[in-house]
């Protein structure tokens, strides 16, 4: 199983959203791609909205895992990219998050960066993710 630490020589994590230090056991890593607000078909889901387009990015992360044969509890590193980026956007996209994973939110290494633009313009949210796969 993951380990994961807050020493209390660091600060503690914002929120509980995350960990200091996230330790994989020695095996298989997955590294999952940035995934934006696209469905299966590639359509954009949540055209403007960062929260609806969040919810989409965590959704493809959770199919991915699923994919993979394991669940956002083997999640070790994730980067949540966000165009446009202000405070008042965090608790819309943490809690489109815990709408997509409820209580199995990954709470691990993780970092919120925000950023000028992605890809392309319409896209306001982009996640990824590296998971330590059981041997």
């Amino acid at each position: 199983m993951i380990e994961k630490l807050n020493p209390a020589t660091l600060a503690p994590p914002v929120m509980g959203l995350y960990a200091q230090i996230a330790i994989a056991p020695a095996g298989r890593l997955a590294f999952i791609a940035g995934q934006v607000a696209l469905d299966a078909d590639g359509n954009l889901v949540g055209a403007g909205s960062h929260e609806a387009q969040a919810r989409q990015c965590f959704a493809n992360i959770a199919a991915a895992l699923a994919a993979l044969g394991t669940g956002p509890e083997r999640i070790v590193k994730m980067t949540i990219n966000v165009a446009g980026h202000h405070p008042g956007l965090i608790a819309p996209l943490f809690g489109a998050g815990r709408d997509v994973f409820g209580d199995a939110w990954p709470v691990t290494a993780s970092m919120l960066l925000g950023v000028q633009t992605l890809g392309l313009p319409e896209w306001l949210v982009e996640v990824d993710a590296v998971v330590s796969l059981p041997d």
